[in-house]
């Protein structure tokens, strides 16, 4: 029987699974959603929640813990940063899926996993330019004028 035994097998090993959502949470909060099966986002929903929760409390104790299941330190600062001012008055309900159809290869149903509130604005990340790409192709159409 599989009375009280929360969340998903997948047909995968449980250190597999706990990856594979730990990388899956990571990425949701670095990018803000993410596009996934059905099943596997509404198994993360209860990931991110979670984490949500934690970085609420906003303790050192709740930083610990979120350290240990995402990836990376940057994306636990975000979060925990951001948390109250985009999620502070919401009691639950962070995520929202949206069903995408089948996916094109194995008609696997997709969703597209989001996290709701208002994006906290960041400062702009600044144009990249190539300059020496623009030097070179200068310096080839003055040499195709030079040959003619």
């Amino acid at each position: 029987m599989r009375h009280r035994k929360s969340g998903v097998k997948l047909s995968r090993t449980s250190s597999h699974r706990d990856a594979m959502f730990r990388n899956m949470t990571t990425s949701l909060f670095k990018y803000g959603r993410i596009k996934t099966t059905d099943v596997k986002a509404k198994e993360l929903r209860s990931w991110a929640d979670h984490l949500i929760t934690l970085a609420k409390k906003g303790d050192l104790h709740a930083r610990r813990q979120a350290l240990s299941i995402l990836r990376e330190k940057d994306v636990v600062h975000k979060l925990f940063i951001q948390v109250q001012e985009r999620f502070g008055e919401i009691a639950g309900g962070y995520t929202r899926l949206t069903k995408l159809g089948p996916r094109k290869g194995d008609a696997a149903p997709l969703s597209l996993i989001e996290l709701i509130g208002q994006p906290v604005a960041e400062e702009p990340k600044p144009a990249k330019t190539d300059k020496k790409k623009k030097e070179k192709t200068k310096e080839k159409k003055k040499e195709v004028e030079e040959k003619e």
